[in-house]
């Protein structure tokens, strides 16, 4: 399949921030075939709805007290909705089923397990589509609880915003087409057209990694897709958990140049300054990782998906 062919799809907020722990890339990267200069050949599983929908009506609910600890879950409880901001376009961790209308992955199951968590229903919030830049507005004006996109924890984002978490982690990845064969890892790119996500770590990340990169800023994840499939562009370079989305969806003319580079990228839970829902977050987080939700989380939402048996350790929490 072409990389015009890549299906559409708009920013995933992380669309562009982290990376994944070496045992998770090691067993996808080889289960996907992408072979040295290769192409992707293979196209991921469809994700078990039923097991997910399963997990998350499983999920654990709060006792009076616990709420009554947070004046961030307080609030929540007392209006009878949570306000997510989140995307609706990544398919490994927050997709629409355009089909029975729901949205499912890692990022959209663990709103789902918090939402239950606070109000005994995981149906219970209120969506709204946030991208790479705009999910620290949303919060600065009230106009969400809380944010998870594959949100990357940054000084800069911390300045104006609170994180619980980290959740999961990840690191950077260069995608090119299929046919080039000079762009083989992120050393490659002195010189070479680069697009990357505005409001992104992926700016950063090349002015550290690639200096010497002719850099090209899109607004969302497509809009760079389509500026390497139109060849406007030599290489992406993104959130390598987002690359492995991208790619599980099926091509077979792009491929994965190099291994993961640059800093753990850490995904956190976007909250408003100074909010203790930080430290209620991160009690919920720790429950679930300790009673296995976590891991059958990420099994059915990312493991399945790609082929990957390898469980990963939860990031270390505050």
């Amino acid at each position: 399949m072409p990389l015009a062919a890549i299906p559409r799809f708009t920013s995933q907020t992380k669309q562009e921030d982290h990376m994944p722990i070496k045992s998770i890339l090691k067993s996808t990267v080889v289960t996907l075939a992408i072979v040295g200069s290769g192409s992707l050949f293979a196209q991921g599983a469809p994700l078990n709805t039923a097991a997910f929908d399963a997990l998350v009506a499983q999920g654990p609910v709060a006792d009076a007290a616990t709420i009554a600890s947070s004046t961030w879950a307080s609030k929540i409880k007392q209006t009878g909705t949570l306000r997510l901001g989140s995307t609706q376009t990544s398919n490994l961790f927050s997709l629409l089923n355009e089909k029975d209308g729901k949205i499912r992955g890692f990022d959209a199951g663990l709103a789902q397990l918090l939402t239950r968590y606070i109000l005994g229903d995981a149906s219970k919030y209120q969506f709204a589509q946030v991208t790479s830049s705009t999910r620290e507005q949303v919060l600065i004006n009230n106009q969400a609880d809380m944010v998870i996109a594959t949100y990357s924890i940054t000084p800069a984002r911390a300045e104006k915003i609170s994180f619980a978490g980290p959740y999961y982690t990840s690191q950077a990845g260069v995608l090119v087409k299929a046919s080039n064969k000079t762009v083989q890892s992120y050393s490659d790119l002195a010189g070479k057209k680069v697009a990357t996500q505005a409001g992104s770590t992926g700016p950063a990340i090349l002015a550290q990694h690639a200096p010497k990169a002719v850099v090209q800023e899109f607004q969302t994840h497509q809009e760079a897709l389509d500026s390497l499939r139109q060849g406007r562009v030599d290489a992406y370079v993104t959130d390598y958990t987002l690359l492995l989305n991208t790619l599980s969806l099926g091509t077979g003319d792009a491929r994965l140049a190099g291994a993961p580079f640059g800093a753990q990228d850490s995904y956190g839970i976007g909250l408003p300054k100074g909010s203790d829902g930080v430290a209620f977050i991160n009690a919920f987080l720790k429950k679930i990782e300790a009673d296995g939700t976590w891991a059958k989380l990420w099994t059915i939402s990312i493991g399945q998906r790609t082929g990957s048996t390898a469980v990963p350790t939860p990031p270390a929490l505050p």
